[in-house]
């Protein structure tokens, strides 16, 4: 769609793009939804992708992620072996409401911050304990959990002028086991509910992220492997209102699917003993 509002791009903004911000301003990386609707409010848009932003690092430490990678990028990305939850990173991808074409352009920090119910980066950095950089207009920098990021639907914590730059995966999470559930009402629909289960080798613990039947992500820890009844009113307890409604689900709708699927990931999980 052309952005008839726009009267200038930014195409090579400064190091600390922050700097470059002003009312009416927004940044560009894929563009995969601001070109998808109106934007009246809009006057210039300032471009991401000329920083030149490394789109992956691995190392020992864990996984960066630029916040300008595409999804295609992620998707062909094999991980080392011994990061066990690395197959996760296929699988959120597919999760995606668009074709194999979009994710060219897509980025991962664009799903993120447009912090969607059913944004599938959100899940998978929320589930594999990543933190944010984010950079703000006066060059100062700040580190959030994944899980403080997101505060609802189409709702995130990033102030005005302030640019997510990277993501960090730690090494211990990539190392654990994971198992995940989604449910959509098509089979390539948004999806209704994505869980995802993790478990630290050598231990019997559970991490369990809840995402896209809630505003917001939801994180439930457990130090030891809950048995079904404590796993359901952990999920029970959830407000009320955080759960999400759309012509994909209703509230109850989603709760009972989470109760359902995180069962399911619970046995999954608990399969094999202590490994």
């Amino acid at each position: 769609m052309d952005l008839n509002t726009i009267t200038e791009v930014v195409r090579r903004p400064s190091d600390r793009p922050g700097a470059d911000w002003r009312e009416g301003d927004a940044w560009l990386a894929g563009g995969t939804w601001l070109f998808s609707a109106e934007q009246p409010s809009l006057r210039r848009l300032i471009d991401l992708t000329a920083l030149g932003w490394d789109p992956l690092v691995p190392s020992d430490t864990g996984l960066e992620i630029g916040a300008t990678c595409t999804i295609r990028e992620l998707y062909a990305f094999t991980p080392p072996g011994d990061w066990s939850a690395g197959a996760l990173f296929a699988e959120s991808c597919e999760a995606f409401l668009s074709s194999f074409k979009v994710w060219n352009a897509a980025t991962v920090g664009g799903n993120i911050c447009m912090s969607l119910p059913a944004g599938p980066m959100i899940t998978l950095t929320v589930a594999l304990e990543a933190e944010y950089e984010l950079w703000a207009q006066d060059g100062s920098a700040r580190i959030v959990d994944a899980l403080d990021f997101v505060t609802g639907d189409n709702r995130n914590i990033l102030a005005p002028g302030e640019v997510l730059r990277r993501i960090d995966i730690p090494a211990r999470a990539l190392r654990k086991r994971a198992a995940h559930r989604r449910f959509t009402l098509t089979r390539l629909g948004r999806s209704t509910v994505f869980l995802i289960g993790t478990r630290t080798p050598g231990e019997n613990d559970l991490l369990l992220t809840v995402t896209a039947g809630t505003t917001r992500p939801v994180r439930i820890a457990f130090a030891t492997m809950p048995d079904a009844r404590t796993l359901q009113q952990s999920i029970e307890a959830v407000p009320a209102d955080v759960w999400f409604a759309d012509p994909n689900g209703t509230p109850g709708h989603r709760r009972d699917l989470t109760k359902h699927f995180a069962e399911e990931i619970r046995r999954e999980l608990t399969a094999g003993g202590v490994a």
